[in-house]
């Protein structure tokens, strides 16, 4: 006896089920309803159901829900899903990118040390590359200005088995920033930093949820400024933690700062000839 099939569709209209695939971290795809193409951030579980978070190329983040036939993957219709986790989840990367080692105890301080410009360049050098400073055994200390580097330079006494790495603001052509570095460097020490008047500019609009930072007029206090003109209470430190709590990994970084960073932990970490 034959099988009888009650499905009336037509062949031709039938739906073919999407193959599901984990929504790991830096995996590209393109949501097919807006075409918006970018890698995986993160998956989170909301109320109105799981999510996942793409950066396209330019760090621009959107959220999507994770539904049956949602995307493209290499062209091909997939459904998403939250990746399967056994127990606690260990990140493969740290918030810097390296690979993270699982269990590594930190290592013995060096030496060698790096000095970084302002308490909240301290911190947001902490949230990214504290994992692999740790592994390293590098310390960062902050620095409160750059007026009196020379003598803490001095004080400091670098040597090829010390190095010091020295993190400034607004190190641009002509600045009072460059003119002081011109100074102080030398075979081991190494100054360098980004062009933003204040570390928070390093962090990337779109992880903040603002479309820019505001102009601020010369004369004003800069971060008060900001703080005007986005309409955030005028408290420069709970304004500050809320930018550093969106911070989440160097993908939200601008590269003028990563790439000043990076130099500095190979300086100090460099091995002596």
């Amino acid at each position: 006896m034959r099988s009888y099939n009650p499905d009336l569709t037509p062949p031709w209209k039938r739906s073919t089920p999407a193959p599901e695939v984990p929504a790991e971290p830096d995996l590209v795809v393109e949501e097919v309803s807006t075409g918006f193409c970018g890698a995986v951030i993160r998956c989170e579980k909301t109320a109105e159901g799981p999510t996942v978070t793409l950066e396209d190329r330019f760090g621009k983040h959107r959220v999507f829900p994770l539904v049956a036939r949602g995307f493209l993957l290499e062209g091909r219709v997939v459904t998403l899903v939250r990746p399967a986790t056994a127990g606690p989840a260990r990140p493969a990367r740290t918030a810097s990118g390296s690979v993270a080692v699982p269990g590594a105890r930190a290592r013995v301080a060096r030496a060698g040390r790096i000095y970084v410009e302002g308490r909240h360049d301290a911190e947001l050098v902490e949230r990214v590359w504290g994992d692999d400073l740790r592994v390293e055994g590098v310390v960062v200390e902050y620095l409160e200005g750059v007026d009196d580097l020379r003598s803490v330079v001095a004080e400091f006494a670098p040597a090829p088995g010390a190095r010091l790495g020295v993190l400034v603001d607004h190190m641009v052509p002509g600045s009072k920033e460059s003119r002081i570095a011109a100074q102080v460097t030398g075979p081991d020490v190494l100054v360098v930093g980004h062009p933003y008047i204040d570390v928070w500019e390093a962090v990337k609009p779109s992880a903040v949820g603002i479309p820019a930072w505001p102009s601020v007029p010369r004369g004003e206090d800069w971060k008060t400024g900001v703080c005007r003109a986005l309409g955030w209470p005028e408290n420069t430190g709970a304004a500050w933690q809320h930018i550093l709590s969106r911070v989440r990994s160097y993908r939200d970084l601008e590269p003028a700062l990563l790439g000043s960073v990076e130099r500095l932990i190979d300086f100090v970490t460099e091995p002596v000839a």
